[in-house]
């Protein structure tokens, strides 16, 4: 939700870090928010928990990779 709430809001991801235990918004922003970006009109249960495992599995992968670390990524902005 930390990112897609920034990107929906059109900040640079490339200095942002993923941060657990953070609260940001409300319940039901979040909600809102996974409904609007897992692709399905009227998602159910299981669809937004695949779509919130798989979004997960994505980013962590993401910010361990050596083109999205700040030294390194400074080359590759937007990656």
């Amino acid at each position: 939700y930390q990112y897609l709430r920034r990107y929906k809001q059109n900040e640079n991801l490339d200095h942002f870090t993923f941060v657990p235990g953070r609260i940001e918004g409300t319940e039901k922003e979040c909600l809102e928010c996974l409904v609007e970006f897992c692709g399905r009109s009227n998602p159910s249960w299981t669809e937004l928990s695949n779509f919130t495992h798989f979004l997960n599995f994505q980013l962590r992968k993401c910010e361990k990779s050596v083109f999205c670390s700040p030294v390194v990524g400074q080359q590759f902005r937007g990656f």
